[in-house]
């Protein structure tokens, strides 16, 4: 069978969007790593942090504590206590959750460097962790 150029092309089209369809959305599952800039004395809202079940029902039985693993000098991580609606899971009422909160103090010299934050959950099914990476820009005051 003698197949001409154009319906190859379109046979290679196809082909590649059905079996490299997959790989490709295999790959917007993996979490990219979010750039962040700041001057000294900046704060800035990271996201919202909460647990959930099936139920859009906040697993939470405290606020969820953060901690640096790596970072640079002169930045610290907070969690402020809130309620936050889970969007992501198609939620629509607020559930008990908390607000991640990134500040840079005291920046003398420009720095680029990534920071490694590590979250911990106490959950009714027990303390639960996840970490979080973010490319971190810093400039001294201008």
């Amino acid at each position: 069978m003698h197949i001409g150029n154009k319906a190859f092309l379109i046979l290679a089209f196809l082909a590649v969007m059905l079996f490299g369809g997959g790989a490709v959305q295999a790959q917007t599952i993996q979490r990219s790593v979010l750039d962040i800039a700041l001057k000294s004395g900046e704060t800035t809202e990271l996201g919202d942090v909460y647990m959930i079940g099936s139920n859009c029902k906040s697993m939470l039985k405290a606020t969820p504590v953060v901690e640096i693993l790596d970072g640079p000098p002169g930045v610290t991580v907070a969690i402020n206590p809130a309620k936050v609606v889970p969007h992501y899971y198609s939620c629509s009422n607020p559930v008990a959750g908390a607000k991640l909160l990134l500040t840079a103090t005291d920046i003398q010299d420009y720095s680029y460097t990534r920071l490694v934050l590590r979250i911990t959950y106490k959950t009714v099914d027990g303390e639960r962790q996840r970490s979080e990476n973010f490319n971190i820009a810093l400039f001294p005051p201008s």
